[in-house]
């Protein structure tokens, strides 16, 4: 089992994860709409980054609730990378002409 802190979770986390911290007292899935509580009160809920998250340490797997995010994950991911590759090229183009 790996664990990580917020910002090593935040990079790992795929579409359809869940996260959990190191006592259980919180957990996060990944959507297409973000980051969600996926248990407690606030279920369903967007994370907002407080400062008590990045205390915490957390792991990341997968359940029955993964199942139906699958199919959409790998096209979701290559969008992603391709956003980021256009991001690095556009600002390549710009510092050369600097």
């Amino acid at each position: 089992m790996n664990w990580y802190t917020l910002g090593q979770m935040l990079s790992a986390i795929r579409l359809g994860q869940k996260a959990r911290t190191m006592d259980g007292s919180r957990t996060v899935i990944r959507t297409t709409d973000g980051l969600l509580w996926a248990e407690g009160r606030l279920s369903g809920q967007r994370v907002s980054l407080q400062d008590h998250l990045f205390t915490d340490l957390w792991t990341i797997y997968e359940d029955e609730d993964t199942v139906p995010w699958l199919p959409q994950r790998d096209a979701r991911e290559q969008r992603e990378r391709e956003m980021l590759e256009n991001q690095y090229m556009e600002w390549r183009a710009e510092r050369r002409i600097e």
